[in-house]
């Protein structure tokens, strides 16, 4: 029902989702032609820490777990994956190469663009990167709307760039 309501009643595009409850909480999602479902794999909060890497007997993370496991359910799947985990995003690509990764913590919470394109790019780019407090909060006085257009076009454009170089955008 939460799946119908986000993409039936609401018109929603995507949704993140938990995986930590098993397929039941992920599959609903992927019954939606042109719709997403965003699965949490390694955030950028600390918090995130104290079980995503979190190692078993076969020294395998639990979000290398996560990124195997789910993508057995199906398709229309993307991974959340923190740009302050960029290091991580080379061995991600190994187990999730065709996948979208939905990448915030670029900006105020110390996420490189540039180590994430370097790491987490793939042939169509795969990308979808985000910088909601390194925009909203670039400035709190009068020229607030003028501040944050000139911070997203900033991105837009390193992102672009980046994208050029890779021979992915003319």
């Amino acid at each position: 029902m939460y799946a119908k309501t986000f993409f039936e009643t609401y018109n929603f595009d995507s949704v993140t989702v938990a995986p930590y409850m098993g397929s039941d909480s992920v599959k609903p999602f992927l019954d939606f032609d042109g719709k997403w479902a965003i699965v949490l794999a390694l955030t950028s909060n600390q918090g995130g820490l104290d079980f995503q890497l979190f190692k078993d007997e076969d020294n395998e993370m639990l979000y290398q777990k996560v990124l195997k496991k789910v993508q057995t359910y199906g398709h229309n799947i993307m991974f959340v994956v923190g740009a302050t985990r960029a290091e991580a995003l080379k061995e991600i690509r190994k187990i999730a190469p065709d996948n979208f990764l939905l990448v915030p913590g670029v900006g105020a919470q110390g996420g490189s663009l540039e180590e994430v394109a370097e790491y987490g790019m793939n042939s169509h780019c795969g990308l979808l990167v985000n910088s909601s407090r390194g925009i909203i909060y670039a400035s709190s006085s009068q020229d607030f709307a003028k501040v944050a257009r000139q911070k997203s076009l900033e991105l837009q454009n390193k992102m672009s760039e980046m994208l050029k170089n890779a021979s992915l955008l003319k």
